[in-house]
């Protein structure tokens, strides 16, 4: 029987780095609704809806036609929002994937690279990766991931993984930057709800650090896209010529 998939886009109005950066307008329409509007055109999802903190939000997501859900402001996460709304029993399916509210651009082919497998995996979760130069490995603003020979994560770091001690030859180096799109069943949800205290996450914070450290398996399958989240107003900014471009092509 094909899995229900549903789309759970949070959406968190004060952000420490860009406070209500989801209403700013991105080509005359707020940002979150661009993410909704992305979102609803991607045909692998059964359902999408939104994960709100604010009524405001609530406000603007209904009045374009958006289902918005109420969530908990103290909540660390987007992942943590999905698993408020998974507890409370507000949302339903089989998979439940994790969109952030800030990351307009994601499209069909890369939830069709991440969902590639959910149907027969043993997974409780999914993201994506992507090979990466050497501009950004050493960057501790990108995760790195290292998997095992069936694609399971082994490690994310902000560090350089794997390190190469021998091995002369930049050419023949190879890394993956993490690409930050979550998929997960409601059993890995359900697990995720009272993790306890984890120092890797804690160390390098990279909450999927903790998913791993507590024994859940996470599928990472290989893309050739990148997300571009608007974390600082000059993103929004590149966003918007990234919209035009599109518009004119």
């Amino acid at each position: 029987m094909k899995k229900k998939i549903t789309c759970v886009i949070p959406a968190r109005l004060q952000s420490s780095r860009f406070p209500r950066k989801i209403l700013a307008s991105l080509g005359g329409k707020p940002l979150i609704q661009r993410v909704w509007e992305a979102a609803k055109e991607v045909s692998l999802f059964d359902s999408v809806v939104i994960a709100v903190d604010a009524e405001e939000t609530a406000e603007i997501v209904r009045s374009f036609g958006g289902e918005a859900l109420m969530t908990s402001p103290d909540c660390t996460s987007g992942t943590a929002r999905l698993v408020e709304l998974k507890t409370k029993g507000l949302i339903e399916g089989d998979i439940f994937v994790n969109w952030q509210g800030d990351e307009p651009f994601i499209h069909q082919t890369m939830i069709a690279d991440l969902l590639q497998s959910v149907q027969e995996d043993t997974a409780g979760i999914w993201t994506l990766k992507k090979r990466c130069g050497h501009s950004d490995v050493h960057s501790p603003h990108i995760a790195k991931v290292v998997s095992d020979h069936e694609g399971f994560a082994l490690y994310f770091s902000r560090s350089p993984i794997p390190f190469y001690r021998d091995i002369q030859a930049k050419d023949q180096h190879v890394y993956f930057k993490h690409v930050g799109i979550y998929a997960f069943t409601g059993n890995a949800l359900d697990k995720l709800q009272n993790l306890p205290y984890c120092y890797l996450e804690q160390a390098e914070m990279l909450e999927q650090l903790s998913f791993l450290y507590h024994g859940l398996k996470i599928k990472v399958h290989e893309t050739q896209h990148e997300v571009l989240g608007i974390d600082l107003p000059h993103q929004l900014a590149m966003a918007e010529s990234i919209l035009q471009l599109h518009a004119t092509s």
